[in-house]
């Protein structure tokens, strides 16, 4: 018997109610074991604008998922209840923090209810907000795929762009960055006041050309150590891959993770005991293609898998 009810999923891929990975419109926090959400928000981008189209799409990609995994052996809508909770509702949308602040008072009644969430972006600025909604009882370690840090401090006058959510939830107590690794940082920068913070703070960042030298199997044993057992965030931006898999996003970056390097990453973090995740800068009308949109959606699909591993009974594992 399924925890999710999967009917839908049954429909041709081209019908039905466009949800991610098709699963039931849920409405409360009490339905749900994991709450999928949409948060269409580009308001602290830099460059390339478009992200707030990124929910839409990666839905519409999402019906190309399917249930058991080919690895991990785990069929998230079987072991847990799995619902698309819609996207945040704006009411300042044209008002950075304001903005913010609907994404962290949609979200808090979820995670205080004991859900966990995937958000799929927007910009990278959303996080913030949602580590905020978390309002973890100690700093969570993270594990970040991106090819910038995100610690910049301000941009045009603003604290909380895309280029800073992780330096706000350090100085808010909400990240720990002795137990945070940064993964596929790479692309010249005009400062390198990111990257300094960063290390000084004691966030291991594994550059691109380190990630080439220790291989995926080394960057998944680092990330392990790292983070240690407490409870894990995982935050996923597109262009930690290299764009000729993801163009369609706001600050592509050459030379990043393959597809195929970012599953074997993903599935190699299995068993941590992770609270969240997100899946942010899909820019659709930069990949008319829709491709980038497909990254996104398996990206969430493995992020979901990895959510859902606690709520697998032990010794289900592997291929079935």
């Amino acid at each position: 018997m399924s925890a999710t009810d999967t009917r839908q999923q049954s429909l041709p891929r081209y019908s039905g109610i466009p949800t991610f990975m098709r699963v039931p419109l849920a409405h409360s926090p009490d339905e749900l074991d994991i709450a999928l959400v949409g948060i269409p928000f580009d308001g602290g981008v830099s460059a390339r604008p478009g992200a707030r189209h990124g929910p839409r799409e990666i839905r519409n990609q999402s019906s190309m998922m399917r249930g058991i995994h080919p690895v991990l052996g785990i069929n998230p809508f079987e072991v847990c209840r799995v619902g698309d909770v819609g996207d945040v509702p704006f009411s300042k949308v044209y008002d950075l923090v304001a903005a913010h602040a609907d994404i962290r008072d949609f979200l808090a009644p979820y995670y205080a209810a004991g859900c966990k969430v995937l958000a799929a972006g927007g910009d990278h600025s959303i996080t913030y907000p949602i580590f905020q909604a978390i309002a973890p009882q100690a700093p969570l370690a993270m594990i970040h795929i991106d090819a910038h840090t995100d610690t910049w401090d301000e941009f045009s006058g603003s604290k909380f762009t895309h280029g800073s959510p992780f330096r706000r939830a350090v100085e808010a107590g909400l990240l720990d960055p002795e137990r945070t690794i940064q993964i596929g940082i790479r692309g010249a920068q005009n400062s390198d006041e990111g990257w300094r913070y960063s290390l000084d703070k004691g966030m291991r960042v594994v550059f691109m050309d380190e990630f080439e030298t220790l291989g995926v199997a080394g960057v998944i044993a680092e990330a392990r150590r790292v983070v240690g057992d407490g409870p894990v965030y995982l935050s996923i931006d597109v262009d930690g891959l290299d764009p000729v898999f993801t163009p369609g996003t706001g600050t592509p970056e050459i030379g990043g993770i393959t597809t195929r390097e970012a599953l074997a990453l993903l599935r190699g973090l299995k068993g941590l005991p992770f609270v969240g995740a997100d899946v942010v800068e899909v820019s659709p009308p930069f990949d008319p293609s829709g491709n980038t949109a497909l990254v996104g959606a398996t990206l969430m699909y493995e992020a979901l898998c990895l959510l859902a591993g606690e709520f697998q009974p032990a010794g289900e594992h592997g291929r079935r």
